[in-house]
């Protein structure tokens, strides 16, 4: 089970862009895309059927989910993540230092 979700909100701690914060827009299995963080330049051809223009690109690739935290705005850190069961069955996500449910 991935701790880390689309739409959230992480800091990277590690690599290139140590310490950017920014929103999961994607998780692809162990690896996430983070907004505006891991920005390569990529060279791509034209595709007229799709109306794509060619030439270098800028986007965003993937980081190991090892490499990011979740971001506490009470802390305005990042922080580890725990599973707390409720009284109803359910398993929410909590920061480990508060306990304070996330979402």
């Amino acid at each position: 089970m991935n701790r880390i979700h689309e739409n959230d909100e992480v800091v990277v701690i590690a690599g290139k862009d140590k310490g950017r914060r920014g929103r999961v827009m994607r998780v692809e299995g162990d690896r996430v895309v983070v907004e505006g963080a891991n920005k390569v330049k990529k060279a791509v051809r034209p595709n007229p059927q799709k109306n794509e223009k060619g030439g270098l690109i800028s986007r965003e690739m993937s980081i190991h989910n090892s490499n990011v935290m979740l971001y506490n705005p009470a802390n305005q850190k990042g922080e580890r993540i725990a599973y707390r069961h409720l009284e109803d069955g359910k398993k929410i996500r909590c920061f480990k230092s508060d306990g304070k449910a996330i979402d």
